[in-house]
């Protein structure tokens, strides 16, 4: 317990002390955001800052802090170390590059960043890479919430009311979410989500810790606990990605730049959604390694299903009330995520085609085919059974490669604005850290080459390796460049 207790006062010194250095080195000013420079009634729209948190906040967790955490408390308690390090030394700082960089740029997304900063070539790259992230996300936060419905319906129900019926009314949802501007929908229903969210995690945790002794949280250790003997390096860095690191952010994170009112607010909104969102990760590791008492155990019960899990440690921790916070939570939170996957595939697509999007005609243009594809993908994660693990493991991997380009993206932007060597390293660092990661998984993992990890290691690491040599390269040369002027 006391592991736990230490982990989130260190995750709330993290924000107040390299939350500062981060914003420090970043250096808001009083220039006009979107939301005020642009305000066009659709996407660049004023927020309050307390429901532009709420909203952040929605757009990267869903139940990705959930269920990431709990298949990551399979690996033991040295999950603790990986959320509360990887979110504050590269999670927070990669939500708060990611929409601090795009404001300065009219909102833009991650794909016109890395063109801008990385060259037109990346751009293009980019835009495939982001669009299929988010419309696999897209599926994954339709598939789940539709199958936990369709699980927990009474048998006497007609037998057309089954996933397929509940996915097409959560795309019916996710059509209007995308379309529609963004205070209408989504500004209005995810405070009210945000504080479901929140509160699952805070009565778990106080059930867990005040239940007289039936619950143990572990203290942190270096073990290994997975029953099957996965590796921590790299399996446990891309299965905890919510929580700790996630490349979707950087999709997400321009959408709320393109409504905050001043730059100030940036390290609230964005660097503190990103603690938020670790502190409940970190509850519901904690939750699965005392709830099930043993690792094997906990492996178990994940093979029916991580909704299953969360609504076992509800109702066991609980009750009935717990129950009803669980079912509603796993059903609202995922589709919470995934209708901002759409709506920023949209305006990805949208960059890319020079649609303005202010007139609904171009949005329906790049909204429903996006969709119809969303829905497809979803059809074959139903119909085949094991298709929606296909989805969830290429998703999972993509979705780190993505956390690792931005960091570089922001590393190049740190560069172009001639901040000093040190500050540079505020991303540089978590960069290499996952590249090595990414590299490593793609190249010995099932659903990759399945290299054997004598040959994945030392070649994940020697890619990591080179891309920092090249940076420290690139970063040389600008100095001396500036020198010479």
């Amino acid at each position: 317990m006391f592991s736990l207790l230490i982990s989130l006062a260190v995750l709330i010194v993290g924000y107040l002390v390299y939350g500062r250095i981060t914003e420090r080195v970043f250096a808001p000013d009083d220039r006009q955001t979107p939301a005020v420079a642009i305000n066009d009634g659709v996407d660049c729209v004023p927020m309050k800052p307390w429901r532009a948190f709420m909203v952040q906040l929605l757009n990267i967790a869903g139940t990705g802090p959930i269920f990431g955490p709990l298949m990551g408390a399979v690996f033991g308690p040295v999950v603790f170390i990986w959320i509360v390090l990887g979110a504050i030394l590269g999670g927070a700082v990669h939500d708060y590059m990611s929409g601090m960089i795009s404001g300065r740029h009219g909102g833009s997304s991650i794909a016109e960043l890395s063109g801008i900063y990385m060259g037109n070539a990346f751009k293009w790259v980019m835009r495939v890479f982001s669009v299929i992230l988010l419309v696999l996300c897209g599926v994954v936060f339709v598939t789940s919430p539709a199958g936990l419905i369709n699980d927990l319906l009474d048998k006497s129900t007609p037998a057309w009311m089954n996933g397929t019926f509940w996915a097409v009314v959560i795309l019916i949802y996710y059509l209007l979410a995308t379309l529609l501007p963004i205070d209408k929908v989504i500004g209005r229903l995810y405070p009210v989500f945000g504080v479901l969210l929140v509160t699952m995690a805070a009565a778990v945790i106080g059930g867990i810790l005040f239940s007289g002794g039936k619950f143990t949280i572990p203290e942190i250790s270096l073990a290994n606990l997975h029953p099957e003997g996965t590796p921590v390096w790299p399996y446990m860095f891309i299965t905890v990605a919510c929580g700790a690191i996630s490349g979707f952010h950087a999709t997400q994170s321009p959408m709320i730049a393109k409504c905050i009112t001043s730059e100030k607010q940036g390290r609230k909104i964005f660097y503190g959604a990103m603690i938020s969102e670790s502190i409940i990760a970190l509850i519901w590791a904690a939750a699965g390694v005392a709830f099930y008492g043993a690792t094997q155990l906990l492996n178990d019960a994940l093979k029916a299903g991580p909704s299953k899990v969360v609504y076992d440690i509800s109702t066991g921790v609980l009750g009935t009330v717990g129950g009803i916070l669980a079912i509603v939570g796993v059903i609202v939170c995922p589709i919470t995520s995934g209708d901002t996957a759409f709506r920023s595939a949209r305006l990805i697509l949208a960059e890319t085609f020079h649609l303005e999007q202010k007139q609904i005609r171009n949005r329906l243009v790049i909204t429903l085919p996006l969709l119809a594809v969303g829905g497809l993908l979803t059809w074959f994660a139903i119909s085949n059974s094991n298709g929606f693990q296909i989805i969830w493991r290429y998703f999972s991997w993509s979705n780190q490669t993505l956390a690792m380009i931005s960091l570089w993206v922001a590393t190049a932007y740190l560069m172009k604005e001639k901040k000093p060597l040190r500050a540079i390293l505020l991303t540089a660092l978590p960069a290499t850290f996952m590249s090595a990661v990414s590299m490593t998984y793609i190249l010995s993992a099932s659903e990759g080459f399945r290299i054997p990890t004598t040959v994945s290691y030392p070649v994940g690491i020697v890619f990591a390796a080179a891309l920092f040599l090249f940076f420290l390269y690139k970063e040389r040369k600008t100095r001396h460049t500036l020198a010479n002027c």
